[in-house]
């Protein structure tokens, strides 16, 4: 293989939300519950329970994810129904904003099978929150860290049916009309990565995180300056559509081969045509035959993802169609 997979170091969630400071989710909940009367939070087109501030931060079990714009944790309700808690550090919007822009990203995802739904919210002054779905397989991160850990790796098939999902999750926001509304961008992710890729238990998997590039704000603090100086941000920051398909293709690198730097990229380019011939190994998972020739199409798709000049990346639905045609038979 020409890269092994790293595992990003823990921090401590330093600061948070605005003018308030945690080292813990219980301290956290202290300073916030303790304080103020309980909140409703807003939900989302009758997508679940009626829910408080109190229960979700109360009944929060675990940090599962943490970047510059905030805070992911597990939920485990009083009826036992499990959600996401995603808190961030800084709104870029008002209340009245905020709460319109995610109740349009819930309609957007409540119909699709593709993007995880959005349950509820909350904008209050210390803090700004919002539910999801809970999907106990983890993400896409964590399946290929466990596996390249020893623990039970994903399978060819079981890739191409995650492959296939996330196309169809990328094409249906790529697709929506009007294509803004209101200054919210609706045709673009903007977080495209394998940590925002939620897996079922069948396999197939739902994107998360769909659109809450354009709820908040990147807040870097001494660990993430140091973090940015020493490792290569492998996805693209920019809201469009053409660094949504390189972020795709740069997940299907990192399904394929591993490949979490771009400083292999140049190398995979002129080492393909070893790779095709197998005198070069790359992929990390075993096959032959007819699936190998179908991984090497998908190289291809994702080389062509990710080239340097936006102008010459397919669309998504270029991709789907590429795609859906390539894998028919691997079902």
């Amino acid at each position: 293989m020409l890269s092994r997979a790293f595992t990003k170091p823990k921090r401590s969630f330093k600061e948070y939300g605005e003018n308030s400071r945690s080292g813990s989710i219980s301290e956290y909940d202290d300073c916030i519950v303790g304080f103020i009367d309980d909140l409703p939070l807003i939900p989302c087109e009758n997508n679940g329970p009626s829910l408080s501030l109190k229960e979700v931060l109360r009944t929060s079990v675990s940090v599962i994810g943490e970047n510059a714009r905030g805070l992911t944790e597990k939920v485990v309700l009083s009826n036992a129904r499990l959600c996401t808690l995603k808190r961030f550090r800084k709104v870029i919007v008002r209340k009245s904003e905020f709460g319109r822009r995610v109740e349009k990203l819930a309609q957007v995802c409540n119909n699709c099978d593709y993007l995880v739904p959005i349950t509820a919210n909350l904008y209050a002054k210390r803090i700004k929150l919002v539910v999801s779905d809970y999907y106990p397989m983890g993400s896409l991160a964590d399946l290929l860290s466990g596996g390249r850990r020893g623990q039970t790796a994903l399978n060819w098939n079981e890739r191409v049916i995650i492959i296939e999902s996330i196309a169809r999750a990328i094409s249906f926001i790529h697709g929506q009309s009007p294509e803004t509304v209101k200054n919210m961008k609706m045709n673009v992710h903007g977080n495209i990565k394998s940590s925002n890729i939620m897996i079922n238990i069948d396999l197939t998997a739902r994107l998360s995180d769909y659109g809450f590039v354009q709820l908040a704000d990147c807040v870097e603090d001494c660990d993430t300056k140091e973090k940015r100086a020493t490792t290569h941000n492998i996805y693209c920051e920019k809201l469009s559509q053409k660094s949504d398909v390189f972020n795709f293709g740069m997940v299907l690198l990192d399904m394929l081969g591993a490949v979490q730097d771009l400083s292999y990229m140049d190398c995979i380019v002129k080492l393909k045509e070893s790779i095709k011939q197998g005198d070069i190994p790359f992929f990390e998972f075993h096959m032959k035959g007819k699936e190998r020739k179908q991984a090497l199409k998908v190289l291809e798709i994702a080389l062509a993802c990710t080239s340097s000049l936006p102008e010459t990346r397919p669309s998504v639905h270029q991709i789907l169609f590429d795609l859906t045609h390539l894998l028919k038979t691997s079902k």
